[in-house]
Formats: structure tokens, C-alpha cells, sequence
């Protein structure tokens, strides 16, 4: 088999398609997040502390500035965009249940159809014999 026809059958597959697919929408997640840390969250904060970011924040030790405030910064935007992904992760996998337990459901529904369809043969075949 060809190079060129092995990659085309390996892009065709879906498996790389949703990647492409998730890789735009993380994308785009991730700047919604950045806008909603950096334009509300951090302007929340600067309402409180006096400045949008940390990163003027620093202390000079032996003449060298170490500068906290853009770690700190830094930080902030992490946990925000963990606790984002993981909001949004949790309300996936209660979905995910919920339909789950929603096959589960119909299954046994139709499970027991079925079981109600064998005994209502069953009995017919003991009265006709």
C-alpha cells in the first residue's frame, strides 16, 4: 500500500476528524475563558485590590526584582481555567449518565416486552396441547 494512499485512509477515519473537531472548540473555549478571567473575573479582583493583574507586584531582594505578581497572575488564570474545564466536564458526564440511564431504561422496558410476549406464547402453546 502507497504512503500517500495509507495517509488518506488514516485522515479519512473519524477518530482524526473529532480531534480536529475538539482541538477548534478548545481553541475557542479557551479564549471565551481567557476574556471571562481577564475582563470580568480580573476586574472583580481589581475592584477589591486596586489592579486588574499582580504582574507589577515585586520585592527587590539583594538588588535583583523578583516578581511574584506575574506568577500570581498566572495562578489565578490557571485555577480559573481548571475550574471552567471542570464545570464543563462534570455537566458532560451527567449528561452522559442521564442518557445512560435512560437506555438502560428502555431497555428493560423492552426486555420485559419481551418477557411478557414468551409467557403469553407459552401459555397459548399449553392450552392448545
Amino acid at each position: 500500500m502507497s504512503l500517500w494512499k495509507e495517509f488518506k485512509e488514516f485522515v479519512s477515519k473519524g477518530n482524526v476528524i473529532g480531534l480536529a473537531v475538539a482541538v477548534v472548540l478548545g481553541g475557542a473555549f479557551g479564549a471565551v475563558v481567557v476574556s471571562f478571567t481577564n475582563d470580568i473575573l480580573m476586574q472583580l479582583i481589581a475592584a477589591v485590590g486596586g489592579r486588574p493583574d499582580f504582574s507589577k507586584y515585586s520585592v527587590t531582594v539583594n538588588g535583583s526584582e523578583i516578581r511574584y505578581g506575574s506568577f500570581l497572575t498566572a495562578v489565578v488564570s490557571f485555577l480559573i481555567v481548571t475550574a471552567a474545564i471542570f464545570l464543563v466536564v462534570k455537566a458532560i458526564n451527567r449528561l452522559l449518565a442521564f442518557r445512560r440511564k435512560q437506555e438502560t431504561a428502555a431497555q428493560e422496558t423492552e426486555l420485559e416486552l419481551l418477557r411478557q410476549i414468551r409467557d403469553s406464547l407459552q401459555q397459548q402453546q399449553r392450552r392448545t396441547v
